[in-house]
């Protein structure tokens, strides 16, 4: 048969051909479906690919006396690939519709997977803004270790949003992977009487009619997902500046007032602490949230405005303020890299005590490595039962060995550098990786070049190693 008759017979296969990979304007398609999950180490369901959010704006109205939470979610992202759809991380609330770019866009839900098929394709380099309107009561969800995140309730009316590490997608939708930091603007509605809290700077407080308040925040600086937070209740608010010029905003539950006065009276002399330590402090606000007593089981290092369990300690407001610095302006690639964020924030314990008339960090140092709990109450933990670099599950992330051996990590760099080049090396990686994600790769081999120094036996003892160190 003729090369001719070939073509002929297979021409009409051709166009049906063409007309698969065309659209029908004749150009070439170039979207295709986002990843549903980045992959994480831990939580490979988390986070989403395809796109880079740029900015949350969550209109939330709440009401404490049925528990309803109304939402609007805009997205605002950047897409890194063609996109024909995409996926958001959501739970538990009923989804009333969405729109990609102002347009319809078809959905459909998966578990904790909210994929959105807009109306046309997204580009590559596009920024485009998705809509999502929601409602329901939002609930609380559980953590592999058996923790609740999420929306958390309590007795008169108090609520808390909170999300490590991946509970906010319990009360908003979005790409809840700490890879993925975006600005916010958290606006929200709640019966007059109440006080809404939420991170950054109240941009406005109004009554907007039918006995309710409306209160709109602003974070300016890049935040990842888990660590935004709202809270509801009657808090009692008092407000100030640190010596520096950082706004100080406390919200705390009018039964926790008294036993927290004397402890966040010394917040902005701790943000001016971290300051001289770490670097400039990296928020423009600086508070506390307390919750009443037993409505969470642990404190949380939501940006600029922890949220405690009840009236903290020092010691505890110390650490979720240290996270500021580190894991909030700096955060994880990946959940695998959390002792960078609580290894850091333990160290910084063991520094306060040691500015302030307390235990040196050497003496603490040697005193887990004794298992002395005189000095330390916290000593006699299995801090050695796995290296902090590699929990061995999701379920571990937030065990003994990230905190404590994470501090022993730094303090034998401490050791191996000495002071000036150790304290060098903090305020540099808050300052080189400034509202940006790191990797535990990335912090050693940064720890490295900073210091000349040869941290090879540091890392392979006490960062990976599986046998306990000794000294």
């Amino acid at each position: 048969m003729e090369l001719r008759t070939l073509t002929r017979l297979a021409a009409p296969a051709l166009a049906v051909l063409l007309a698969l990979t065309t659209g029908c304007t004749g150009a070439t398609v170039q979207g295709r479906p986002g990843a549903s999950g980045l992959r994480d180490p831990y939580f490979p369901r988390a986070g989403n690919g395809g796109y880079q959010v740029e900015h949350y704006a969550l209109d939330l109205a709440y009401d404490p006396a049925d528990g309803e939470l109304r939402g609007t979610a805009v997205i605002t992202a950047r897409a890194g690939q063609g996109l024909s759809s995409f996926n958001l991380d959501f739970s538990g609330l009923k989804v009333e519709g969405v729109d990609v770019q102002g347009v319809a866009a078809r959905f459909n839900r998966t578990g904790n997977e909210l994929t959105v098929r807009p109306a046309k394709d997204v580009r590559k380099g596009e920024v485009f803004r998705t809509r999502v309107d929601y409602a329901g009561r939002p609930k609380a969800l559980v953590d592999p270790d058996g923790s609740k995140e999420g929306w958390i309730t309590a007795e008169g009316g108090f609520a808390a949003g909170v999300g490590e590490p991946v509970g906010s997608m319990g009360w908003f939708p979005g790409n809840h992977h700490p890879s993925d930091k975006a600005t916010y603007d958290v606006t929200v509605t709640v019966p007059a009487g109440y006080e809404a809290v939420s991170n950054g700077e109240l941009r406005s407080r109004r009554d907007v009619g039918g006995g309710r308040t409306e209160f709109a925040w602003r974070s300016a600086e890049p935040m990842a997902s888990y660590l935004a937070t709202v809270a509801v209740g009657k808090f009692k608010v008092s407000t100030g500046r640190t010596a520096s010029g950082v706004s100080v905003y406390q919200a705390v539950a009018p039964a926790e007032e008294e036993a927290s006065r004397a402890v966040l009276a010394r917040v902005p002399e701790m943000v001016e602490w971290g300051s001289a330590t770490f670097g400039p402090y990296p928020f423009g606000t600086v508070g506390s949230i307390v919750m009443p007593a037993r409505s969470l089981g642990y404190a949380l290092e939501t940006q600029t405005k922890p949220v405690y369990p009840g009236a903290p300690d020092e010691e505890l407001v110390l650490h979720e303020l240290a996270h500021q610095w580190f894991g909030d302006s700096v955060s994880p690639k990946s959940w695998k890299d959390m002792w960078l964020n609580e290894g850091f924030a333990t160290y910084a314990e063991w520094l306060w005590a040691e500015t302030h008339g307390g235990v040196s960090a050497q003496r603490r140092f040697e005193a887990f490595l004794a298992g002395d709990t005189s000095v330390d109450a916290h000593a006699g933990v299995d801090w050695a039962a796995f290296p902090p670099a590699s929990p061995p599950g999701a379920e571990h992330i937030s065990d003994d060995p990230v905190y404590y051996r994470g501090a022993m990590v730094l303090h034998r760099i401490r050791q191996e550098v000495g002071d000036e080049k150790f304290f060098g090396l903090l305020r540099g990686w808050a300052a080189d990786h400034r509202y940006g994600n790191a990797s535990t790769a990335d912090f050693t081999a940064y720890a490295e070049r900073r210091t000349g120094a040869d941290l090879k036996k540091v890392w392979d003892v006490w960062l990976y190693g599986d046998e306990r160190p000794k000294a």
